[in-house]
């Protein structure tokens, strides 16, 4: 049985004309929790217009938005598996500390160098769970950037292939966080990132490149099903925990260096509601 936990929406995303991000973003020297909200700012030479990489989609609205934005970053570099431990060493950067980067659930700030496979490790976790599709650590949407974070071996176990929702009992070392049998809920910071990183997913694989058409349902206990849940959820997050400097900058590196494909729901997270 869940336990119901309510938190109040944001209201209101306000959205430029032109909005132009930067390539990288400057960190400091201390350590701990990296700040969300009021993140270090981006900056950096090199830019890019949102507007102009989004040029064939603006005017549409559902599923022909859907498929424009497709079309759009399907466009991409590829990283190898192998490739994702250093990438992700940029781009989770904590900005308080350049020899460290931020877990997703936990929070908590880690040395780089502590990936692995220990209990106290970080590891690469996949946001939409492997198994909901089945397309394992393969070169395409098992490693693909935009849905992948470090994070704690033992709550990346914890957290396995289960769908979000609300509710549960909480998670050792990640406050905030819970868990039951079939859903995972993360700490209220990185909801909209959650969200976001699944509603990508759920636009760049259609089923067109030889791997499974992700898709949103609204409900749990998905298995192994190329499905993930629940939206009604997820746009509940995406307008509760805007997009913040240390998630957008993180999509600006991966453009830059990566992938060179964007996540258009940090950019633009009014089209979430626009879609679904």
């Amino acid at each position: 049985m869940k336990i119901s936990r309510r938190t109040p929406w944001a209201i209101g995303l306000a959205a430029g004309a032109l909005l132009v991000l930067p390539a990288a973003a400057s960190a400091g020297t201390s350590s701990g929790q990296a700040p969300r909200a009021g993140a270090a700012a981006v900056t950096g030479s090199t830019a890019v217009s949102v507007d102009a990489y989004y040029a064939a989609a603006e005017g549409k609205t559902g599923a022909e938005l859907k498929t424009a934005l497709h079309s759009i970053i399907k466009n991409q570099s590829k990283v190898t598996y192998d490739g994702v431990w250093n990438a992700l060493k940029v781009t989770d950067q904590d900005p308080n500390n350049p020899n460290n980067v931020i877990l997703v659930y936990s929070g908590r700030s880690q040395s780089k160098s502590s990936n692995g496979g220990g209990a106290n490790d970080w590891n690469r976790e996949h946001v939409w769970a492997k198994s909901h599709g089945d397309f394992g650590t393969v070169t395409g949407p098992g490693t693909d950037l935009h849905h992948l974070r470090p994070e704690d071996v033992t709550v990346n176990s914890t957290r396995g292939n289960k769908d979000f929702d609300m509710g549960g009992s909480p998670v050792a070392e990640a406050p905030g966080s819970y868990t039951d049998a079939d859903s995972f809920e993360p700490r209220d910071a990185v909801k909209g990132d959650v969200a976001r990183m699944l509603l990508y997913m759920a636009v760049r694989y259609d089923g067109g490149d030889g791997f499974a058409d992700l898709e949103m349902d609204d409900k749990v206990d998905n298995g192994t099903a190329p499905l993930f849940g629940r939206i009604s959820v997820l746009k509940q997050w995406n307008r509760q925990d805007p997009p913040d400097a240390f998630e957008q900058r993180r999509n600006q590196v991966i453009y830059d260096t990566y992938q060179h494909n964007r996540n258009p729901f940090i950019d633009h997270p009014e089209w979430v509601d626009a879609i679904w």
